[in-house]
C-alpha cells in the first residue's frame, strides 16, 4: 500500500503591497518632472484664456472660402491650385516610401540577431537609432535641399531617407519574432541560408512588412505638408506662401483639401493592412463542401 502525498495548498496570502513613501516619491518625482517642463516651454497662460475666442474666430475665417461655391472663381482656381499640390505631396510621399521599403528591407535582415551575426548586428542597429534621431525636415534643409534645390525632389529624398530608419527597426523585430518551426524544417532538408530565407521566413515576415510599409506611406504624406514649408514643395509650400499673404480663404481651402485626402488615404490603407494581415474574408455560402 502506497501512501498519497497530498497536494500542496495554494498560496493565499497576497503579495506585500508596495510602500507608501515609495509611491509618494515616484509621484512627487513626476509631478516635478511635468512642472519643469511647463517652465521650460514657458506657456503663456493669458494666451491660453484667449484660445476659444481666436479658435472660432481663425476657424471662420478659414470656413469663409471653403464654404462658397468651389465653381466660381477665383475659388475654383483656388481648389484647383490645392489639389494640384496635394497631389505633389502624395507623389513625394509615395516616392519616399517606396526608397525606404526597398532599402530597409535588406537592412532589416542586417539588424535581426537571428539572421546576422552580432558584429553585422550591432552597427546596423546603430546606424538605424542614427537616423530616426534625425528629423525629416533636418534632412531636407541640410542635405536634400543644398545638393538638389528647391522642389518636391529633396522632399521625397527627405522622407525616404527618414523611412529607412524606422522600416529597418521594425523589419528586424518582425523577423526575430518569426516561428522557428518552418525554418529548422527547411534547414533540416539540407537548404542553404538563401533558401530558408525564401522559403521559412519570407512568407511568415511579408504581410506585416507590407503593412508597415503603408503605414508609413501614410506617416510621410503627413510629414511632406510640412517639409512644404523649407521648400521642399508639396502642398506645404503652398501653406506656407498664403500664410505669409494672410489669404485666409486659400488657408482654409488648403486645410480641407489635406484633411479629406489624408482621410481618405487612410482609410484605403487601412482596408489594404487589415486584407493583407487578415486574409481574405471567408463565409460559408458558396463553400464547396
Amino acid at each position: 500500500m502506497t501512501a498519497t502525498v497530498p497536494a500542496p495548498r495554494p498560496q493565499t496570502t497576497r503579495p506585500a503591497p508596495p510602500k507608501k513613501w515609495r509611491v509618494l516619491t515616484i509621484e512627487l518625482i513626476a509631478l516635478a518632472i511635468v512642472l519643469l517642463c511647463l517652465s521650460a516651454i514657458e506657456i503663456k497662460w493669458e494666451r491660453l484664456a484667449q484660445f476659444p475666442e481666436n479658435f472660432v474666430t481663425y476657424t471662420g475665417l478659414m470656413l469663409r472660402g471653403a464654404l462658397n461655391n468651389p465653381f466660381e472663381e477665383p475659388y475654383a482656381e483656388y481648389w484647383l491650385t490645392s489639389l494640384e499640390f496635394m497631389g505633389q505631396s502624395l507623389a513625394m510621399a509615395w516616392v519616399g516610401t517606396v526608397i525606404g521599403a526597398l532599402l530597409s528591407f535588406p537592412i532589416g535582415f542586417l539588424a535581426a540577431s537571428n539572421t546576422a551575426p552580432r558584429w553585422i548586428v550591432v552597427p546596423t542597429r546603430q546606424v538605424l537609432n542614427a537616423i530616426r534621431t534625425v528629423p525629416d525636415v533636418i534632412f531636407a534643409i541640410v542635405i536634400m535641399v543644398p545638393i538638389f534645390g528647391l522642389g518636391p525632389l529633396p522632399g521625397a529624398l527627405a522622407l525616404g531617407v527618414g523611412s529607412i530608419g524606422t522600416l529597418g527597426k521594425l523589419t528586424s523585430e518582425v523577423i526575430e519574432g518569426i516561428d522557428t518551426g518552418p525554418v529548422e524544417s527547411v534547414r533540416s532538408s539540407g537548404a542553404n541560408p538563401l533558401q530558408v530565407m525564401r522559403w521559412a521566413i519570407l512568407p511568415q515576415v511579408m504581410p506585416e512588412v507590407i503593412a508597415f510599409w503603408l503605414y508609413r506611406f501614410e506617416v510621410n504624406i503627413r510629414a511632406g505638408a510640412i517639409l512644404g514649408v523649407v521648400g521642399a514643395g508639396g502642398i506645404g509650400s503652398l501653406l506656407s506662401r498664403v500664410f505669409d499673404q494672410r489669404d485666409w480663404d486659400r488657408i482654409g481651402i488648403a486645410l480641407i483639401v489635406i484633411i479629406l485626402v489624408t482621410m481618405i488615404v487612410d482609410a484605403i490603407s487601412g482596408a489594404v493592412r487589415h486584407r493583407i494581415i487578415a486574409g481574405a474574408p471567408t463565409g460559408s455560402a458558396g463553400a464547396v463542401v
